[in-house]
């Protein structure tokens, strides 16, 4: 049995797993589901009804993608995404935290936007806008102008990163990040120009809208 992973097309966690698995070279089955739709099949395998899930060739499953990549980094293929060394390690999931907490502001953002207009809440986009702004601002301050986030290799903080960056232009696109961060700019081209990211760009699949 192959690797199989379920994704949704747009999902910036998704992402970030099919580009770990891109670089390391480990073959593996795509499956799409859209986990807000009522014919999901993520609670099936995920009890919090959330994508990525990985289905091993076991038949276990693995969920969440930080817990995925740190699983795809026992499996001994380089590139190491996760340094061993205790410092490196703790800011490089920093930054994947913070990129992280980024692409969760944009999926509560487009998930109250699905709701019926009267019940939308101006103050809870607001609230999640501030996120985004303060999530990208602090990502350039931590980048300052370097090729990579952390070391002299891609990790999974530089994937989140421009994930992150990605799903904004895709759900949120009037956000101004590119003129604010030109340096995020020049990190986000260099990292869409490798195979691994312009094979996973994401694309938009409906929702069906929230009541």
């Amino acid at each position: 049995m192959t690797l199989k992973l379920v994704i949704a097309k747009p999902s910036p966690f998704a992402r970030k797993v099919r580009v770990a698995l891109r670089e390391k070279w480990i073959e593996y089955e795509e499956v799409m589901d859209v986990p807000w739709n009522p014919d999901t099949k993520a609670p099936s395998l995920n009890p919090l009804g959330k994508i990525p899930i990985l289905i091993c060739e076991d038949g276990h499953t693995v969920f969440d993608s930080s817990v995925i990549i740190e699983y795809l980094e026992t499996l001994g293929q380089d590139p190491q995404l996760i340094p061993r060394e205790p410092t490196e390690r703790v800011n490089v999931r920093q930054i994947e935290a913070l990129a992280d907490g980024v692409s969760d502001a944009v999926v509560l953002i487009v998930l109250e936007s699905k709701r019926r207009a009267d019940l939308i809440s101006q103050d809870w986009l607001t609230r999640q806008r501030a996120k985004v702004d303060a999530g990208l601002k602090a990502l350039s301050d931590m980048l300052k102008g370097r090729t990579w986030f952390v070391g002299d290799h891609i990790t999974v903080a530089d994937i989140a990163a421009a994930c992150a960056l990605a799903y904004v232009d895709t759900r949120i696109p009037d956000v101004a990040w590119r003129t604010k961060h030109p340096g995020l700019v020049a990190f986000s081209n260099r990292l869409e120009s490798r195979p691994s990211f312009a094979a996973t760009r994401p694309e938009p699949q409906d929702i069906v809208p929230l009541n």
